[in-house]
């Protein structure tokens, strides 16, 4: 798997997911983030399931985010998830959270997730999930 590959994925935001004042609650952004990361990988033709069948998990140990600018209901945001390292038993991510038209930051985060056994003991991460290959990101015109 090459590392610095990022994928995008568009969310629309929903009433549940809003505070009072209707802006998106901060525990969703970590939420997007993990949308992010699931497509990313479905991308690949792998789903997570496959890696849990094989009892094997990816855990978050450490996640980060920088809140820049409120997400409002029903406002559609774009999540970039990019691959920034992989070791033998670990995965790091980085996350942008724009505004449609990508002209406004809302939030950028990392995180890092270690691949684990059903027991919580540290393992290298499975070959199938080191060889997988993405397609290239679709050419923009201006996006």
């Amino acid at each position: 798997m090459s590392e610095n590959i990022s994928f995008e994925t568009t969310i629309r935001v929903r009433y549940c997911e809003v505070d009072k004042m209707g802006v998106l609650h901060h525990s969703r952004y970590l939420a997007y983030f993990e949308i992010g990361r699931t497509e990313f990988l479905r991308t690949s033709g792998f789903s997570y399931r496959e890696f849990e069948d094989a009892r094997l998990y990816l855990v978050i140990v450490k996640v980060s985010c920088n809140y820049k600018y409120p997400i409002r209901y029903d406002d559609v945001v774009r999540v970039i998830t990019t691959l920034k390292r992989m070791t033998p038993a670990k995965i790091e991510h980085t996350y942008e959270i724009w505004n449609e038209d990508k002209s406004i930051l809302h939030a950028a985060g990392e995180s890092t997730l270690a691949c684990v056994d059903d027991t919580g003991t540290l393992q290298r991460i499975p070959d199938f999930l080191l060889n997988l290959s993405y397609p290239s990101p679709p050419k923009s015109g201006g996006d």
